[in-house]
């Protein structure tokens, strides 16, 4: 056990941290001037022979953690946020396929496509995308041409970055983020400044109080893009409120003057809701649409293993963005995006997804009503209760380290129980890491397992407390 916790901490050691206690409110600060701002500031190492952008990337924590997980089957994970694998659509996919394989030319799937993707799966996500907002094409400034197919949606926020990113530029994400889309920033020599956020999602006062610090050090024209969860946030699980989706987008308006700055809408789990009603997303608030970028997929929402993903962009990165990804793939597989398409056609995809819907909620209501019961008795901890999503963050008494170099990780390993540590959670400059937090997952795990994982969590938090 020694020797995993060994390779654990050996794998997922960060650069040095900014600063912080931890804890879930902070002073924000900024990277001293003093300090390298980025990666490309700083020397090659001895692997030369690699380009910067491979000096750079890391392994995300995550990739070590799903393999610990895999190796040692007797662990119950709430560490990788996989989907249901008994909730994987099966049949649905199979009349579709058969359906596919009876058109008037299947052929057609089989052979390449063209790099923005099979239009008529543009034209249905476009329809379904103005139809959950609540618009009509021209109040928002829509068209078929701003659609683009990717491989998942990590593929498009890869080729956003691409697109609009040098190194030493800046993203503003909330603190916490999504940790994998902060690898793609540090792979790309980007600096991400976490911005503070509470129940209701990134702060605006904390985002415009950030950007008035960039201005006064001379570094706003740095700043591209404001990237922001909407929906049940990874790893949060906060859904950023009605009240702030139009402030957010208004915010990087006005301070685009020196230069562009987008605001990059992660949708990846608008799908997953069990209860309440739904938000229009930030495109909606967008009336010129050339600050919004939305990126949505079917990974979570239908099957990860089709790789479909999807991205609405502003007219101006249409172009630019299609001639990055011709030259990475000529256009994601055209197959993935002909089943979708039939699958959606068919009527077949909001039927599984009410299905899924009805399984996550079970799973969610049994993590909190585990944690209710198990840990609820602990002093100092807490945890929000989503409506949505797969995850729940769990905040500890400020003493606890969550990570691989505190305690209470070995301690749940001993106990059988695995789970992401939060720092990995949190951008290096702007808001203090947090140490004293952890994101479980309830979406792959049983009901049975998930209580019991929570029982094993809060033994180990005992043990250490």
């Amino acid at each position: 056990m020694l020797k995993n916790l060994n390779m654990l901490d050996a794998q997922l050691k960060r650069p040095p941290l900014d600063s912080g206690r931890p804890g879930p409110v902070h002073k924000a600060t900024l990277m001293p001037s003093t300090l390298p701002k980025t990666r490309a500031d700083q020397p090659a190492g001895p692997e030369s022979f690699l380009s910067r952008r491979a000096q750079w990337a890391e392994s995300p924590p995550i990739s070590y953690l799903m393999h610990m997980a895999l190796a040692r089957p007797e662990l119950i994970s709430l560490a990788a946020g996989f989907v249901d694998q008994q909730t994987l659509p099966v049949e649905p996919t199979w009349t579709a396929l058969e359906a596919l394989w009876t058109a008037d030319d299947p052929r057609a799937a089989l052979q390449y496509g063209t790099t923005a993707g099979f239009a008529p799966l543009r034209e249905q996500i476009l329809a379904r995308h103005l139809k959950a907002d609540g618009r009509l094409a021209a109040e928002t400034n829509l068209s078929l041409e701003q659609v683009v197919i990717t491989a998942g949606s990590n593929q498009l926020l890869h080729l956003v970055g691409d697109t609009l990113f040098d190194p030493g530029d800046i993203v503003l994400c909330a603190a916490p983020s999504y940790f994998v889309f902060l690898g793609l920033l540090t792979s790309l020599g980007v600096r991400a400044v976490g911005v503070d956020c509470d129940e209701n999602g990134l702060i605006p006062e904390a985002l415009e109080a950030h950007l008035a610090r960039l201005d006064a050090a001379g570094e706003i024209g740095r700043v591209k893009a404001i990237y922001v969860t909407t929906y049940f946030d990874n790893p949060g699980n906060v859904t950023l409120s009605a009240e702030r989706r139009p402030e957010i987008v208004a915010i990087a308006k006005r301070w685009s003057q020196t230069g562009k700055i987008h605001v990059i809408e992660d949708a990846a789990y608008r799908e997953l809701r069990y209860q309440g009603d739904d938000l229009p997303s930030l495109r909606a608030y967008d009336e010129q649409g050339d600050t919004v970028i939305v990126a949505g997929t079917f990974s979570k929402s239908y099957s990860p293993g089709v790789r479909v993903g999807w991205g609405l962009l502003p007219p101006a990165l249409v172009k630019p963005l299609l001639h990055q990804k011709g030259n990475i793939d000529f256009g994601s597989p055209n197959f993935a995006q002909h089943l979708i398409s039939k699958v959606l056609d068919l009527g077949l995809f909001d039927t599984h997804v009410e299905q899924l819907r009805q399984s996550y909620r079970v799973k969610l209501e049994t993590m909190l009503s585990a944690a209710d019961q198990f840990l609820r008795p602990l002093p100092g901890v807490e945890w929000l209760r989503p409506s949505g999503g797969l995850y729940v963050w769990l905040g500890l008494p400020e003493h606890i380290d969550t990570g691989p170099s505190g305690r209470l990780l070995q301690e749940a390993l001993e106990q059988g129980v695995l789970y992401v540590p939060g720092e990995y959670c949190y951008p290096l400059e702007g808001e203090p890491v947090a140490r004293n937090m952890i994101r479980l997952s309830f979406g792959v795990q049983s009901p049975e397992n998930i209580r019991r994982g929570i029982e094993k969590l809060s033994e180990a938090i005992r043990r250490v407390g």
